[in-house]
């Protein structure tokens, strides 16, 4: 797991607009980098709550705030940096081998991730001890 921070990007989505409001589209790797396997999202996260708390082995995630704003921590066992999403036509691109928390939640918002790969507990590191042994070596 050698992936760090720096390898994750932000990525301006296409937006078109028109006077009766805006619309964006994704396409696998034309507007992402990996083709999206599963997709889901979080909402209702009460204030002070952290989601996230993790790192994946394989899986890569492109999270966007479709509605209101977060927080996104992200570590690589090194460096640590902080990415404030709050447009729905931005999003995040977070490789894997990379710790990630979401974080500072505003009323009403709402998390959208694009996932690389189907679901699979096997492919998460759940314990941040356990990341920074891996990352170490």
């Amino acid at each position: 797991m050698k992936n760090n921070i720096h390898q994750c990007n932000i990525l301006q989505l296409p937006k078109v607009h028109d006077r009766a409001g805006n619309i964006t589209a994704i396409e696998n790797n034309i507007h992402l980098p990996f083709d999206v396997e599963r997709v889901f999202y979080l909402y209702d996260v009460p204030g002070g709550e952290k989601r996230g708390g993790h790192a994946h082995k394989e899986l890569q995630e492109f999270i966007i705030a479709v509605s209101g704003a977060f927080d996104v921590l992200m570590d690589d066992g090194k460096n640590k940096k902080i990415i404030h999403l709050d447009r729905p036509f931005i999003g995040l691109h977070i490789t894997q081998g990379v710790w990630r928390e979401l974080l500072n939640f505003s009323s009403g918002a709402i998390c959208l991730v694009l996932a690389s790969h189907k679901y699979d507990e096997d492919d998460y590191i759940r314990e941040y001890s356990q990341f920074k042994k891996i990352k170490n070596g």
